[in-house]
């Protein structure tokens, strides 16, 4: 059995975590030995962000996967591979197409067994659960936020922040700007908006006459 190890870190504190390239390599070759695979390779990518399978090291993987030169990839942990729940499951599928088996040592897989495949998937499922649910929660929170008039992100136009710095309050000079806009909007164009708040000594945010652009702007991020 021919066998690719695989390691990546994207930082330098990663290495001082215990994630280094040395420390990953060590574990792929010892699970090389275990499993008794003759190890050709380990692919290095050194700085490389797991947010995308864009990497130099990832697309000589794929190419060894492709051509059907291996037959099991070894990783060390699961995220040295990627952190994305979709990447991984692209990359699964297209392992299993070649008939390549994924090994990770840190959480004990083999793909190559159709016990390793249940868990992988059951992790993976467990995974996109949780983050949808984080997302849920965060939607929440900025929800809530925003329902006490707290600041989130940038102020809208039309509010500035309060003296406690913590909440928003309405901005008069925007405020009129803003109900000028949406009465306009009916029936002018973005330029005839823009025309109309200059003729009524009406400014933007930053102190400078209007432009259409600018109105677009306002209207899509107005509350």
């Amino acid at each position: 059995m021919k066998a690719i190890g695989y390691v990546r870190v994207s930082t330098d504190k990663q290495a001082e975590r215990g994630c280094s390239l040395d420390a990953q390599a060590e574990k792929i070759r010892a699970m090389a030995v275990v499993h008794g695979a003759e190890l050709v390779e380990i692919i290095v990518d050194g700085g490389e962000s797991a947010k995308s399978l864009q990497r130099p090291g990832m697309e000589r993987l794929l190419t060894l996967v492709d051509s059907k030169k291996v037959d099991t990839v070894i990783i060390a942990k699961l995220d040295r591979l990627t952190r994305s729940v979709k990447d991984l499951c692209v990359l699964l599928e297209r392992f299993e197409r070649r008939g390549v088996a994924l090994i990770s040592v840190a959480e004990s897989l083999d793909t190559g067994s159709a016990a390793g495949r249940l868990v992988l998937n059951i992790m993976t499922a467990v995974s996109q659960w949780e983050r949808e649910a984080i997302g849920e929660r965060t939607r929440d929170a900025m929800g809530h936020k925003r329902r006490q008039r707290e600041r989130v992100g940038n102020i809208a136009f039309g509010y500035r922040l309060a003296a406690d710095g913590v909440h928003v309050e309405p901005d008069e000079g925007e405020q009129a700007a803003l109900t000028r806009i949406h009465k306009l909007r009916a029936n002018h164009t973005l330029r005839e908006i823009a025309r109309d708040l200059n003729e009524q000594g009406l400014r933007t945010r930053r102190g400078s006459p209007w432009r259409h652009e600018y109105v677009k702007r306002v209207v899509g991020i107005a509350p």
